[in-house]
């Protein structure tokens, strides 16, 4: 089979890597890829929001399938375009991908369907979101409605804040995503991702990860895409993953199948682990980047056919093995991230990272000039390691960051420190 991917981040170089190890790729191609994913892939120079160009490379190479990696190419419609092209794709219809489009649809879609979410209103003016805030309990969340870059969730502590952040979104700190904002209550909890396949109907679970956005050790700091992540989550025990299935899961498949959008591809629940159990905090319709990186380093069996079993209804005949170990992964981001930073620094020490035992190096913001890999975003590289417990693979992660030879950039130095709380406290 041709399979192209759609991306240039950490997710899309784990799930080239994960399909360049199936028997069914034939040729993998990536648009428009990156500094590590041009090593495993023919790298086409197509921006991932260029849904033409996509769909006419597609059709001009007969492409068999392709996986669409990021969430705006899946908001724009391009799922819709190769299937009206004829060419089969992973991913949600434009219809169904506004569950991460629009924040006060999946915000709705709970209410309207008893799904377990945090109390909230939406604003398209300044003055009435002010006055819901002026009659709430701090702190309070405050959230652009539309595609942010992960960036666009900001959790006020006081009045003055709050209000400071409505006047910020509405005079376009996040573009046009900040034209209608949704307020709700701060839930207090544990985080934790949990991911499904689904073709509309059937779904299939996938395993569970934790993600660390905020951009400072102990969860300080602005939030991010993501400074790493782990999985398994041990928050997610059997009895919380079975909670979240049956109260948010199936609830939100039969609804958006009754609305005429099914869902098919990745679901991917954000969720609040409270002492009332699992809340949705949002819906992605893609997979988490850095969540994908662990997900994939897991994974023992062939992803491809569970793809494209999602495009098919063929996904009640999916099994998938995952591996016992922990996964973990350390992002490494540009200094500054997630504001300003200094684009084109050189990067040494990959091969000796990649070299270590139970180390995997993915890139995200990376490109090559020659020989040279240079930093070319914000996050630019995912070193996972693998181990037999979350401290191990944080242990074996952090060797590979060691290798790394980057004086620009910087990384967190405590994921995964919840769940090695939790593992410190079980052998006592």
């Amino acid at each position: 089979m041709k399979v192209l991917v759609i991306g240039s981040g950490g997710r899309e170089h784990a799930l080239c890597w994960a399909l360049k190890k199936s028997p069914l790729v034939e040729r993998l191609y990536c648009a428009p890829g990156n500094g590590g994913i041009e090593e495993i892939a023919d790298c086409i120079d197509i921006g991932a929001e260029d849904i033409e160009g996509i769909v006419d490379f597609s059709r001009n190479e007969a492409m068999d399938f392709v996986v669409i990696g990021p969430e705006v190419p899946l908001v724009l419609g391009l799922a819709d375009k190769l299937a009206n092209a004829g060419i089969k794709s992973f991913g949600p219809s434009a219809a169904a991908a506004a569950l991460e489009g629009s924040k006060g649809f999946m915000k709705d879609l709970c209410r309207e369907n008893n799904i377990p979410t945090a109390a909230y209103e939406r604003f398209d003016n300044a003055d009435e979101a002010k006055a819901y805030v002026a009659r709430n309990s701090l702190p309070i969340v405050i959230k652009a409605d539309g595609l942010a870059a992960g960036k666009g969730v900001i959790i006020a502590t006081t009045l003055s804040e709050a209000n400071e952040t409505i006047d910020d979104i509405f005079d376009g700190l996040f573009g046009g995503a900040g034209a209608e904002i949704v307020i709700e209550e701060f839930l207090e909890g544990e985080e934790a991702s949990f991911f499904v396949l689904t073709d509309g109907e059937n779904f299939l679970p996938l395993a569970t990860a934790q993600d660390h956005k905020a951009v400072g050790d102990g969860d300080t700091g602005p939030n991010t895409g993501g400074m790493g992540a782990y999985s398994p989550a041990p928050v997610m025990t059997p009895e919380m993953i079975d909670a979240t299935i049956d109260k948010i899961i199936k609830p939100t498949i039969a609804a958006m199948k009754s609305r005429g959008a099914p869902f098919t591809g990745v679901l991917y629940a954000g969720l609040m682990i409270t002492k009332d159990g699992p809340k949705l905090i949002e819906y992605n319709v893609r997979f988490g980047d850095p969540e994908c990186q662990v997900l994939c380093a897991r994974m023992d069996s062939d992803l491809l056919p569970a793809l494209i079993a999602t495009s098919n209804k063929g996904l009640a005949d999916i099994k998938l093995q995952w591996r016992d170990e922990t996964a973990l992964v350390v992002v490494m981001a540009a200094d500054g991230y997630p504001g300003s930073y200094e684009k084109n620094t050189a990067i040494k020490g990959l091969d000796e990272a990649a070299a270590i035992d139970d180390v995997l190096v993915f890139h995200a913001g990376t490109k090559r000039d020659d020989d040279t890999v240079l930093a070319a975003g914000g996050r630019v590289l995912g070193i996972t390691g693998i181990g037999k417990t979350v401290k191990h693979a944080q242990k074996n992660a952090y060797s590979g960051v060691n290798a790394i030879d980057w004086p620009q950039g910087f990384c967190r130095s405590d994921i995964g420190w919840r769940a090695i709380e939790r593992e410190e406290q079980g052998t006592k």
